[in-house]
């Protein structure tokens, strides 16, 4: 018998490129499905994650659509051509710096753009148009780590790699909740617990989930991280601690730090009422860090987003140097980077206070970069920081920005202001994929240019660990999107530069990126990729990871540096800092009592232009929310699931309470994802204070005072339908994507007659299934078009919220509903399919289905997993899972 097979299309090789969100810089393989889409995979030979992701990374597919997508160059909302679009950019810009200077024009870049877009945005503001007012989000995320490198190295260099994380006996993170915001190193680093019995110490003024897996939690008082890592330097120095020969060799300025650090912690007493903490934990703390030899210490925006967080960085920096760990295999302070590419922007000179290449101001420096751009209106000192450049927009000083793949109309503090701020400029040009940011939405007379998104560029990224990779196309450009760093060279070509702006690819322009960083090098700058600066178009394409530096001598580049001296001061040897004795910017007061904290959370990335689309990633937390000490919350009369009015001198925000003991008493955490494109009034970043670090620029993010009061509302409820659709004006809305549909969470004063109404109205032509009971306040309906489901409304007294994970079950098909499913949605009496609320967001794993593993017998995270694979992936959601596990098995009260 002859069987045909039919021919079967094999299926693409996949593109390697790398993770778009956070610093740990994942290798990801992406396999085309020649649809617009792509299977994502882990790159297990990408040394960054070993093929582990995220639950952001395995959810990258599911954020590909082209829905809501910047297509075409437009003014004024009018389709133009690029010539036209980029003939105006270049009139208006000219014409702005003829008749107000050249330091009237700014630029606003971002961390997630790549290193050869941030390149040409430097080269033609600093050396072509003459303005050194470039700067980038990255100033919110890290910035106080690079002051604080350079203070300490003479040079902004991460002294460390992944691989110290493996191999420290002790790891210290501190304002970092690494289980969320970096989760593939925290796997890293609880696989070294597990190994070779590594301790993780987790210092943080909230208990995060990083906290409740951490051997010590240091639960220290806002902002008094200094003053911890002060008294540690007494302490090792009391103890015999210090590496004397290190420290003589290498170093300057021990003796001056140590007198600093005695005069505000002089011993563990004095250490623990300045941070809050118990005598006995930070005397453990100091004893663990004395007596082990490889201690790495981690520390992000906890440490960075602070208006002293370059003095605790340093105060931090001071206890590596004093013990000599810093550089060699398991030691060192590491700066966990919160963006994809914030270091490949560092490295170009995409911050205010820097020049190119890690080169700054020096006579010397600005002649070097002039000679070697042929740069005609080279600048000569440092440009505006963000939190200053927009105050400069708001009083009329700057006139034109360009702002490039960020939402500073949300992500900025005081973001009310920034608003206003750019409604006042000359000339507003927005580099962007998304159409619906609140910073497009901010004039409707603005430049707006397609940029092309994730999967459709082409260049580089550098991660935490000094580690270039690539991003690489594998989805066609759609539309008339181009690359960034091909309409700031049109836009130089037509300033007059054609010939220092005539690059035909990324590739060349990655040549003249590596040449720079070596020209006239010779070993006294750090960063040097020189032994790049010849690579072909081919050997580009297919460039594997690799850190630097990388000279033209060691192509190899290098994991560790300092680990004998060598720093790039001009004596060669670090610098200690004797840092200020703590205190908080702005005092608390009888109006604003609370402390607001502000973050990310675990499935969510900055203002949700692009998680905001996977309803995977919307399931873990679908609404915005506030987290409040349950003292505070029987005080002021909260409950979990109510509403709150936030407010602080700013703004204010009205959020879900999520009532939790990891907030301290008086403090509260808001996270800054939601825009006015996904929530009624949940941004966060209007109500941040924004007083700045007097060293980096970079504004206090964690500590602003702030007032909290119940927010009641009569009716809590869903709108769901199949396209996006906008709630009732008044009503309070969160907007999360589920699986066929749109969904609102929302809260109103209404009732069931104007929920009645509203369905009548939004679903003329629609067959209604209703129920309604006005005297209890309940109204539940579903709208059906040829017997389909196309719209659904629920809404109840908050005590009898509607479960909206049930609900949105009904809409993952498009087919005919059975009787007993419509009956079960308008009765309110669905059941969510045994999911239950989303805990493992890689594995789609809910809350019910881990309580069936753990019933059936599951006594263990790693039980729980092999039952239905909840935490085995980037383990993010282990604490929870570890929670579940602790409620179940806890002992029932007599």
């Amino acid at each position: 018998m002859n069987l045909h097979v039919p021919d079967l299309a094999p299926l693409p090789e996949p593109v390697r490129t790398t993770c778009p969100y956070c610093g740990v810089g994942c290798g990801v393989l992406a396999r085309p499905d020649g649809a617009g889409g792509a299977a994502i995979a882990g790159d297990p030979e990408h040394p960054a994650n070993f093929g582990r992701l995220c639950s952001k990374g395995s959810a990258l597919g599911e954020t590909l659509g082209l829905d809501d997508r910047v297509l075409h160059p437009t003014i004024a909302g009018a389709r133009v051509t690029w010539d036209h679009a980029l003939d105006t950019v270049a009139e208006r810009f000219r014409r702005v710096a003829e008749e107000h200077g050249p330091e009237s024009v700014a630029f606003y870049l971002s961390g997630q753009i790549l290193t050869e877009d941030y390149y040409v945005a430097n080269k033609l503001a600093k050396g072509f148009i003459g303005t050194p007012h470039v700067d980038t989000n990255s100033r919110l995320c890290m910035s106080s780590s690079v002051a604080a490198h350079r203070r300490a190295f003479g040079s902004d260099t991460v002294p460390g790699c992944y691989e110290d994380l493996d191999q420290a006996d002790l790891l210290v993170l501190v304002g970092s909740n690494a289980a969320w915001c970096h989760p593939v190193l925290f796997r890293r680093m609880l696989d070294a617990r597990g190994k070779r019995g590594t301790r993780i110490v987790a210092i943080d003024p909230r208990r995060t989930e990083t906290g409740e897996e951490a051997d010590l939690f240091l639960g220290l008082r806002p902002g008094s991280d200094a003053a911890l890592f002060s008294g540690l330097l007494v302490h090792l120095a009391e103890t015999g601690a210090v590496d004397e020969r290190y420290v003589a060799a290498h170093t300057a300025g021990f003796e001056a730090a140590l007198d600093r650090a005695r005069a505000i912690a002089p011993d563990i007493a004095a250490t623990a009422a300045l941070t809050g903490l118990a005598e006995a934990d930070v005397r453990r703390f100091f004893e663990l860090v004395r007596t082990t030899p490889r201690v790495v210490t981690a520390f992000s925006q906890g440490v960075n987003q602070s208006a002293q967080g370059t003095d605790k960085a340093n105060a931090i920096i001071n206890c590596h140097l004093a013990t000599g760990r810093i550089g060699k295999p398991g030691m060192g302070p590491f700066s966990l980077t919160g963006q994809p590419n914030a270091m490949g922007g560092r490295e170009v000179g995409g911050l205010a206070n820097m020049l190119a290449a890690h080169m700054h101001f020096t006579p010397e420096e600005v002649d070097l970069v002039r000679r070697f751009w042929g740069a005609p209106r080279i600048i000569t000192g440092e440009g505006l920081k963000a939190v200053s450049l927009f105050e400069a927009i708001e009083r009329g000083r700057i006139k034109a920005l360009w702002v490039m793949g960020t939402n500073p109309a949300v992500s900025m503090p005081r973001a009310d202001r920034v608003r206003a701020a750019m409604r006042s400029l000359d000339t507003l040009v927005i580099s962007e994929a998304v159409a619906s940011t609140d910073t497009v939405q901010v004039r409707a007379d603005a430049i707006v240019l397609p940029a092309l998104a994730w999967g459709e560029k082409d260049g580089t990224v550098t991660n935490s660990e000094r580690r270039i990779s690539r991003q690489r196309a594998f989805l066609k450009a759609p539309g008339e999107a181009r690359a960034d760093w091909w309409m700031l060279a049109q836009v130089g070509r037509r300033l007059g530069y054609p010939r220092q702006f005539a690059w035909p690819n990324a590739a060349a322009v990655f040549r003249e990126h590596a040449a720079l960083s070596g020209f006239e090098n010779a070993g006294s700058r750090d960063f040097d990729l020189s032994g790049l600066a010849d690579i072909t178009d081919a050997a580009y394409a297919a460039q594997r990871p690799v850190q630097w530096p990388l000279t033209r001598k060691s192509r190899t580049g290098e994991a560790r540096l300092f680990g004998n001296g060598g720093f790039f001061t001009r004596d060669r040897r670090a610098r200690f800092v004797a840092v200020q004795k703590p205190a908080l910017a702005d005092p608390t007061s009888a109006e604003f009592p609370f402390r607001l904290n502000t973050g990310r959370v675990r499935d969510h990335w900055h203002t949700l232009t692009r998680t905001g689309k996977s309803p995977r990633l919307s399931a873990h937390r679908a609404v915005p929310f506030v987290e409040v000490h349950p003292d505070d919350a029987d005080r002021l009369g909260l409950a979990e699931g109510d509403l709150a009015r936030v407010r602080t001198p700013h703004g204010a925000a009205v959020l879900e309470v999520m009532v939790t003991p990891g907030v301290q008493p008086g403090a509260l955490f808001a996270p800054m994802h939601w825009s006015a494109a996904t929530a009624s009034a949940g941004r966060v970043g209007a109500l941040a204070q924004g007083a700045v670090d007097p060293v980096s620029g970079q504004p206090e993010l964690k500590a602003t005072p702030a007032s909290i009061a119940p927010e009641p509302m009569r009716s809590r409820g869903f709108l769901i339908t199949r396209a996006p659709a906008s709630a009732p004006e008044g009503w309070w809305w969160a907007r999360a994507a589920i699986e066929g549909g749109s969904g609102l969470i929302v809260a109103t004063d209404d009732g069931p007659a104007e929920a009645a109404a509203l369905m009548r109205a939004r679903f003329p032509g629609a067959i209604l299934s209703e129920y309604a009971d006005p005297a209890c306040g309940i109204y539940r309906a579903a709208a059906f078009a040829e017997g389909r489901l196309v719209g659904a409304l629920a809404l109840a007294p908050a005590a009898e919220r509607p479960s909206f994970e049930a609900a949105k079950a009904f809409f993952r098909t498009q087919e005919l509903l059975e009787p007993t499913a419509r009956r079960a949605l308008i009765s309110g009496r669905a059941e969510s399919g045994g999911s239950g609320p989303l805990v493992c967001a890689c594995h789609t794993v809910g809350r019910d289905a881990i309580a069936e593993a753990i019933e059936a017998g599951a006594g263990s995270v790693e039980a729980v997993g092999a039952a239905c694979r909840a935490g085995t992936n980037c383990g993010s959601c282990i604490p929870e899972i570890r929670k579940l596990l602790g409620a179940a098995l806890a002992p029932s009260p007599a």
